[in-house]
């Protein structure tokens, strides 16, 4: 993969926080705003998007499949 095709550092550390589990209600929503400075509806539109996106699977298939499989469950059941 070369280096344009590379994810960038943020597009990498929003797959990295879906790797954490997390201890209670917002604390992952401080987190995205203290570690990427952005807000959480910002994280989510970046996160849906890189689940759409090869390279995020390349880079990360296990997290970016559980994803998958959590995104399509909820689409199932509206």
């Amino acid at each position: 993969m070369t280096d344009d095709q590379a994810l960038s550092e943020r597009e990498r550390a929003v797959l990295a926080m879906e790797q954490r589990s997390w201890s209670g209600p917002g604390a992952k929503e401080r987190a995205i705003r203290e570690k990427l400075g952005i807000s959480p509806v910002r994280y989510y539109q970046l996160l849906n998007a890189l689940l759409d996106d090869e390279r995020a699977l390349a880079h990360d298939p296990v997290t970016v499949n559980r994803l998958l499989r959590v995104r399509d469950a909820r689409r199932s059941r509206r």
